[in-house]
């Protein structure tokens, strides 16, 4: 079984600048960096003079917008511009530092972020870690409560490099049970709870799995794939187990039936509750950085999904970058909503506070007015959010009522819709100290969060820059040479936090991570001041008379057509150009437009050769379990 990251980034290698025009380079805004990896310690960046040597990335976006609602219901009202524009955009020339070395990244030493929890239940042991719908837990508790988990995996025979799966939503058991596994270093291994039992059966019998926990509203889907699977032991988990007897913001409609119904624990299973509940501590196991902690399946939409092996430098790395780059520190309190299970809710719920010792307020899934009032009733500093969830947020009638004063940083994923300046305006008519911007590009062979938004040179229309010991380049997809800036070509990454590989898939790893690189197969560009701009996946891509058109452009232009409400766009054969664009189209509710209209105002809004030929309208995309697009099944439409 393989447990160790065997990436360059992870080897300690020392990395030696280039030429300009090679590779380019991270740093803070502008300035590019030549990277120094040393083990147990963060990459250090030293400013280069080049203001075209940097490098920042695009935005792999989020899929997350199925879980949160119906996207196609949702329109944006006209509200009216008040209070101060904090937004400051950077829409041309932006200064460039002197001629001078800077070291930009501290070298901080790397540790596995459970060390960090441990430290936080010594240093402040009452201090809140989360609060979960008014239920306050310390980082004692939490500390304690995961040693308990550990040690009753171990009592099972769970050892270091053993995969652990997490089948269950948001929740303060999540914690307990991400750090309780990496305590003794076996493998957490994240499946999302829409999964249906092929979809969880596939991972079980892929990681080969013992163990899994599991939420008990999903028993009926993993009683399903037991009998014919590796595991032996299901921990049951009660969502209900830790709330509050009154709760202080709204309980979705499952929580509210969790608490009125009856505790049971399936016959055959572990009562989670009881299991962290116990005083046990687990035996110390030695732990390298570069073993695997964390296993995170891809979303399969070109194929069976894949698991990214991380190991805990990826995770200690990208998350003191990504928290360092974005402000967070332990004074805030973050709200966090995003699915814990996605690489990106992971990292932005559950790692950054832990890292920081910020206290989190966890939701079990995303909901406007339970968003507000938590928002309001905590005092929230920063949220990390997908763009609907700020649109809903503001078609709220009463939203003016929630004093959203406090939310300093809102850093956005779009996702089923741009999240543009005129959101961004919008939503600071309410949260008017806030600062929200498009958050990143990321993907979970990284271990996400590649680039940030600087909050005083906001580019809209980008994803930012690169954060500080990442490194960007833009390759010829054909000849592999680095292209300059600013032609589209293909985005790789190379950092620490570049995952070890696939499991047990030693052909796509080699594929995906060449000589320390990841090819992301997604294209881009960065501009003359490195800010990257995401353009589309390259398997994607459609050829319509030698011209190349990335479905995600067209979507982005499509869904502002007042009648649409989501669209998805492939290729489709044509005798005479080669490929058309074939779009398929969700209407909003109650809209009437019919093809014809929608391809004549597409004639109106893009160039000629991206305009679909071929249009079909449907009730629902066909998607993944995190709400991913699967445009192989368009095809067969």
């Amino acid at each position: 079984m393989r447990s160790r990251c065997t990436s360059v980034a992870a080897l300690g290698l020392r990395w030696r600048p280039v030429s300009r025009g090679t590779a380019l380079r991270c740093g803070f805004f502008r300035r590019a960096a030549a990277l120094v990896c040393a083990e147990g310690a963060a990459a250090s960046c030293i400013a280069k003079n080049s203001k075209k040597w940097c490098s920042q990335v695009s935005p792999k976006l989020y899929p997350w917008v199925g879980l949160f609602g119906q996207t196609e219901t949702l329109t944006r009202r006209d509200i009216p511009q008040q209070g101060p524009n904090l937004l400051k955009t950077d829409t041309k020339e932006t200064s460039v530092p002197s001629n001078q070395n800077v070291q930009i990244a501290p070298q901080i030493p790397l540790q596995a972020l459970h060390e960090a929890l441990r430290s936080h239940a010594q240093t402040m042991p009452e201090r809140t870690a989360c609060i979960w719908y008014g239920q306050s837990i310390s980082w004692a508790e939490l500390d304690r409560a995961s040693d308990a988990f550990a040690a009753h995996l171990q009592q099972l025979g769970v050892g270091k490099g053993e995969p652990v799966v997490l089948f269950l939503n948001n929740c303060p058991q999540y914690l307990v049970a991400h750090f309780g596994i990496q305590k003794i270093g076996a493998i957490v291994c994240p499946s999302g709870p829409l999964n249906k039992a092929h979809e969880l059966g596939y991972q079980v019998n892929d990681l080969q799995a013992r163990v899994m926990v599991a939420a008990d509203s999903l028993w009926p889907v993993v009683d399903e794939v037991r009998p014919n699977s590796s595991l032996e032991h299901v921990f049951v988990v009660h969502y209900a187990d830790w709330l509050p007897a009154e709760p202080t913001l709204d309980l979705p409609a499952e929580l509210q039936a969790a608490r009125q119904s009856l505790r049971q624990v399936p016959a055959g299973t572990i009562d989670f509750w009881a299991s962290m509940r116990t005083t046990a501590t687990p035996a110390p196991v030695h732990l390298d950085l570069n073993d695997v902690a964390l296993m995170t399946y891809t979303s399969g939409t070109t194929g069976l999904p894949k698991g990214a092996m991380l190991s805990y430098r990826n995770a200690a790395f990208k998350t003191q970058a990504c928290a360092s780059a974005n402000g967070v520190g332990k004074q805030d309190v973050l709200l966090s909503i995003a699915p814990l299970y996605h690489i990106a809710g992971m990292l932005m719920g559950l790692n950054i506070p832990v890292l920081t010792g910020a206290t989190s307020v966890l939701l079990h899934r995303f909901d406007p007015r339970a968003a507000l009032q938590a928002i309001a009733q905590y005092k929230v500093t920063w949220w990390y959010s997908i763009a609907p969830m700020n649109v809903m947020c503001m078609q709220q009638s009463d939203i003016a009522q929630f004093d959203l004063s406090s939310l300093k940083s809102n850093p956005v994923t779009s996702f089923g819709i741009s999240f543009t300046e005129a959101l961004a305006q919008q939503w600071q008519t309410f949260a008017t100290h806030c600062i929200a911007h498009e958050a990143a590009y990321g993907l979970s062979e990284t271990h996400t969060c590649d680039t940030y938004m600087p909050a005083d040179r906001i580019r809209w229309g980008s994803q930012g820059v690169a954060v500080p010991g990442v490194e960007i380049r833009i390759l010829d997809p054909e000849s592999g040479q680095v292209l300059p800036s600013p032609q589209v070509g293909e985005i790789t990454l190379r950092s620490e936090g570049n995952f070890c590989g696939y499991w047990n898939k030693p052909e796509a790893t080699a594929a995906t991570l060449r000589d320390g690189w990841v090819h992301t197969g997604d294209m881009g560009s960065i501009d003359e001041d490195g800010y990257l701009h995401f353009i589309g996946r390259f398997k994607e891509m459609i050829k319509v008379s030698g011209y190349s058109v990335f479905p995600e452009e067209v979507e982005t232009i499509l869904i502002k057509h007042p009648a649409v409400a989501q669209a998805a766009v492939i290729a489709q054969p044509d005798m005479d150009k080669g490929e058309v664009v074939k779009a398929f189209i969700v209407r909003k509710p109650g809209a009437s437009a019919s093809e014809q209209e929608i391809i004549d105002w597409s004639r109106e809004n893009m160039a000629a050769y991206k305009v679909p030929r071929v249009l079909r309208f449907i009730d629902a995309l066909p998607t993944t379990g995190a709400g991913k697009v699967l445009r192989r099944l368009l095809r067969d439409l």
